[in-house]
C-alpha cells in the first residue's frame, strides 16, 4: 500500500498500481503525486518487479488535476497562491518525467476516460492498453486553461500535431478505437480482455533482459531529439557495453542450448 489515493499491489513481476478516488474522477491531488512516487521508488528498489502498471478503480481512468484543491489554492493571498500552484505543478511535471524516463517499462492500463492530466499521465507512460470504450481529451480549454503537465509537447509527438490541436482547441474527447492507429494507442482490447491482456504483457517484458530493456528504453528516448548519425551511433556504443553483460552471454547460451534464457539484469 501507498496512501489511500493509490494502491500497489505485486503481481508476479508487475507493480501494479491504481488510482483509488474513484468518488472524485481519480483526479491528480498531492496524495496521488505522493502515492506514485513512493510506489516508483518501490519498483526501482526491487529487482524482481520488471514493469509497473498504472490503472484506476471506477468508471474514469482520470479526470486531470483535482480542480477542487486547485480552486482552494487560489483563496490565498495572490504571491501565496502562484507559489503553492507552481510546486504543485512542477511536482506534477516531475513525477511524469520520472514516469517517462524511468528504468523500467511503465504500462498505462486505460478504461472509462483520462482526460487533461490523466491525459498527460498517460502520455508519460511507454505503453498503453485501452479497451474499445476507453476516451481521451485533453479539455483544458472548455475550462479557459492550459496544459500544464505536457500535453503540448508530448501529444503532438503521439498523434500528430493536426490531432493533437483538434483535442486541445475542441475539447473533445475521442475514442480508442479512433485513436488506434496513432502511437497513443499501443493495444486495443474488449474490455472482458483487458486485465488479460496487460497481464499478458507484464509477463512478456518480465521474460526479457532487464538491462537490455531499460537500454531501449534510454535510446528511444534520446533518439527522438538527436541527430540521426548520433543516434546510430549512441545504439553501436550501447550495443558494445551491452555485450559485456551477463544477460547479452546469457541470451547467447540459451540460443545455443535451445533453452530458455534466465536473464538477471546484469
Amino acid at each position: 500500500m501507498t496512501g489511500n489515493a493509490v494502491r500497489a499491489q505485486r503481481r508476479d513481476a508487475g507493480l501494479w498500481l491504481t488510482l483509488d478516488r474513484p468518488e472524485a474522477g481519480n483526479a491528480i491531488n498531492p496524495d496521488v503525486v505522493s502515492g506514485l512516487g513512493k510506489a516508483l521508488d518501490e519498483a526501482h528498489r526491487d529487482a524482481a518487479i520488471r514493469a509497473v502498471v498504472i490503472g484506476a478503480a471506477g468508471p474514469l481512468f482520470c479526470a486531470g488535476a483535482d480542480l477542487k484543491y486547485v480552486h482552494e489554492l487560489a483563496a490565498a493571498p495572490p504571491e501565496q497562491a502562484r507559489a503553492q500552484q507552481d510546486a504543485f505543478l512542477g511536482d506534477v511535471g516531475r513525477l511524469f518525467r520520472r514516469i517517462e524516463t524511468f528504468g523500467k517499462p511503465v504500462i498505462a492500463a486505460v478504461r472509462g476516460l483520462a482526460v487533461a492530466g490523466g491525459l498527460e499521465l498517460v502520455l508519460a507512460c511507454d505503453l498503453v492498453v485501452a479497451t474499445r470504450s476507453a476516451r481521451f481529451g485533453d479539455m483544458h480549454a472548455n475550462f479557459g486553461m492550459l496544459p500544464g503537465g505536457g500535453a503540448s509537447v508530448r501529444l503532438p509527438r503521439r498523434v500528430g500535431p493536426s490531432t493533437a490541436k483538434y483535442l486541445m482547441f475542441s475539447g473533445q474527447a475521442m475514442t480508442a478505437e479512433q485513436l488506434a492507429a496513432t502511437d497513443l494507442v499501443t493495444l486495443l482490447v474488449d474490455d472482458t480482455e483487458f486485465e488479460s491482456t496487460t497481464t499478458a504483457l507484464v509477463r512478456q517484458i518480465a521474460a526479457k533482459s532487464p538491462l537490455g530493456i531499460t537500454t531501449m528504453k534510454r535510446l528511444v528516448a534520446e533518439a527522438a531529439d538527436a541527430p540521426l548519425p548520433e543516434s546510430l551511433q549512441a545504439e553501436l556504443t550501447a550495443l558494445g557495453d551491452y555485450a559485456r553483460s551477463h544477460d547479452f552471454a546469457e541470451g547467447l547460451a540459451a540460443f545455443v542450448a535451445k533453452r530458455t534464457p534466465e536473464f538477471t539484469g546484469r
